[in-house]
């Protein structure tokens, strides 16, 4: 059958179909349009920017933002380049080579109170938590790995402690010698983690002193500066028998066959933070606007890296495989990036947390992250005298600043770019007390003397290191 239209008819149809297709057209668009206008866009003091990173996994915010725009996005021009060391990093973000750059979360703590270098640096987002391991060489783990208990797959049970490196510190020290270890930075996680995993097996790592600052006084284990991608390199040339670091350099060991990561950092510690993205204070003071763009843009990396339960990991790690980023074998990076984590050949296991960078407010900067930070370089004496509770709040923060990152994230939530429920909004600063798996130690960051005070080794109360020697109470 047949339907015809009388003209008029015809051209008054099609004006009223084409009429309501330019209204819902429209209204489609002041919607779309709204969530960003709303949020007024922010009017940018610096617009091209130079951003510092070290070759790790854990850089990947930088990375996604650059990739997927988000920087361009906010209205940035940015340069990412990659850095030799850790005091390449700091030294020239504070001399202003670099506009900022991923860091190690200790590093502006360690400025804050002159350890090293003194500068005032700020920190708006923090980049991972539980993106570290524990690698020991084949020699020392071919010693340890018949006293270890296993589970029912008949594999070594984790956590393992550092109790069974014990005899092969005492055959060591028969000889003459000791056992070498190496970490990234005197005020790294890194360092501190370590520190905390072998006197929590009753080793002591060793002090600093005013005078000595090796960090090796009276240790029974002996620890020292190592940039990350050399540390397989180090490992196999036997400078070092063992290493705390962040991915792929763990997973490297075992591809190249020189070592066995044997403890990941939130299988022995509470949740504290690897990296934190840097700037001074006075980039923060001076470009306010331009530095809540970089945090907007490095919160929407955060949530693209973590979304639908992992589901971007394998482009992520694509991306990282590249030269200008990492640069190591997508197989290596993949291996921690993916939700699982390779222990040595053949013993692959689910790690759903490992480089965690958006859940569990993991990019939310805590106050108590940084608190925990000073009660570490107080418990090896980096900072030499005891302090009251009330110094380590201030310190801190003066360095650690959520409310630039709620800020951040309210204009991501006003523009349609994130949820609102997926931040802190009631948050002070500081996490929940939590206790470390490894020795059941509770730390609350209101308190830190008090938890300084719990552990058997490490300096506490008016104790402090003088001629190589521990004095005080």
């Amino acid at each position: 059958m047949t339907m015809s239209f009388d003209e008029p008819a015809r051209r008054d149809n099609l004006a009223k179909v084409l009429m309501r297709t330019v209204a819902l057209g429209m209204i489609s668009l002041i919607a779309s349009v709204a969530a960003t206008v709303d949020a007024k866009p922010l009017k940018l003091e610096k617009e091209q920017l130079k951003l510092g990173f070290i070759k790790l996994t854990d850089m990947a915010p930088l990375a996604i933002a650059y990739e997927k725009g988000y920087f361009e996005d906010e209205g940035l021009f940015v340069t990412l380049e990659p850095q030799a060391n850790w005091k390449v990093v700091l030294d020239r973000v504070i001399t202003g080579e670099l506009d900022g750059s991923h860091m190690l979360a200790g590093q502006p703590m360690g400025a804050a109170i002159g350890f090293g270098t003194k500068a005032e640096l700020v920190t708006a987002y923090s980049i991972d938590i539980n993106g570290k391991a524990i690698t020991l060489s084949n020699d020392v783990w071919n010693k340890i790995k018949p006293a270890l208990p296993v589970d029912a797959q008949g594999k070594p049970s984790h956590p393992i402690k550092a109790d069974y490196l014990k005899p092969v510190v005492e055959d060591l020290k028969t000889q003459g010698k000791s056992l070498k270890m190496g970490m990234v930075f005197p005020v790294s996680g890194h360092n501190f983690d370590l520190r905390y995993w072998l006197a929590a097996g009753g080793l002591n790592p060793g002090f600093y002193s005013p005078t000595d600052v090796s960090g090796q006084i009276k240790g029974d284990v002996l620890l020292s500066v190592t940039p990350p991608p050399q540390m397989p390199a180090t490992l196999e040339a036997g400078t070092i028998s063992g290493y705390c670091v962040g991915e792929p350099w763990n997973q490297q060991a075992i591809f190249k066959n020189v070592g066995v990561p044997v403890a990941l950092d939130d299988e022995f510690l509470m949740t504290v933070p690897d990296k934190i993205f840097g700037v001074t204070k006075a980039f923060a003071d001076k470009y306010p606007n331009t530095h809540l763009a970089l945090i907007k843009a490095l919160i929407r990396a955060a949530i693209w890296l973590d979304a639908n339960n992992g589901a971007n990991r394998k482009e992520a790690a694509q991306i990282l495989s590249r030269p200008e980023y990492v640069g190591a074998d997508y197989r290596v990076i993949s291996a921690s990036m993916t939700g699982t984590f390779e222990f040595g050949r053949g013993d692959k296991r689910a790690a759903p947390n490992f480089n965690t960078f958006f859940r569990s407010f993991a990019s939310y900067p805590y106050v108590s992250d940084g608190v925990w930070s000073l009660t570490q370089m107080r418990r090896w004496g980096q900072i030499a005298e005891a302090k009251p509770d009330a110094w380590y709040q201030e310190t801190a923060k003066k360095v650690y600043r959520p409310d630039i990152y709620l800020q951040a994230a309210k204009l991501l939530v006003e523009e349609g770019k994130a949820k609102k429920e997926d931040f802190p909004w009631d948050s002070d600063g500081y996490r929940a007390p939590a206790k470390a798996p490894i020795d059941g130690v509770e730390y609350d960051g209101r308190q830190p003397n008090a938890y300084i005070e719990k552990f058997p080794i490490g300096l506490k109360g008016s104790q402090r290191v003088e001629n190589g020697n521990v004095v005080g109470k």
